[in-house]
């Protein structure tokens, strides 16, 4: 009776384990502007890229935790949106959706020509909170100058790009 009353016991807690919702890294996921809606539940984030210097070749949106040990770490993403490049008026508008309300940093590039490879004569980028780039950090501000806190609904935010 006592192995069947553990065995009973084990199985409630793989249940509850199997039934929490995992941090999701490495999503690539489409631009779905309808979860930022303005009856959206969220969480989430709306995403204003401004700052398009030609309408050409992709764009790539990555959602990361908001802690040194995952920003900008290559597969410690969270979500991906990587799309053709179609501004209006400059501005691309993305929804990123968040696991929970928490802190979080948002990285942008614009490959100019799509070729899937970083030219930092051509290329375009941005960040969350619109850190200055510049060579002595390569082109990669601290998780501290891009994290933004997302709350339960949907939060809004600019990046501004930037190139060379």
């Amino acid at each position: 009776m006592v192995m069947v009353k553990v065995a009973m016991g084990l199985m409630s807690v793989a249940a509850m384990v199997i039934a929490v919702p995992a941090l999701a890294h490495g999503q690539e996921i489409p631009n779905n502007l309808e979860r930022c809606a303005v009856d959206a539940k969220g969480p989430a984030v709306l995403v204003d890229v401004r700052g398009f210097v030609a309408p050409t070749g992709k764009v790539r949106v990555q959602s990361y935790p908001g802690t040194k040990a995952a920003w900008l770490e290559k597969g410690e993403w969270l979500y991906r949106i990587d799309v053709p490049v179609k501004p209006t008026n400059g501005g691309m508008r993305f929804c990123m959706p968040v696991p929970h309300p928490g802190t979080y940093g948002i990285a942008v590039r614009h490959d100019r020509d799509g070729n899937g490879k970083t030219d930092i004569s051509r290329d375009g980028g941005g960040f969350s909170n619109n850190p200055s780039i510049n060579i002595f950090n390569l082109g990669k501000p601290s998780i501290s100058k891009a994290a933004f806190q997302a709350g339960p609904g949907v939060t809004k935010i600019t990046i501004n790009l930037k190139y060379m």
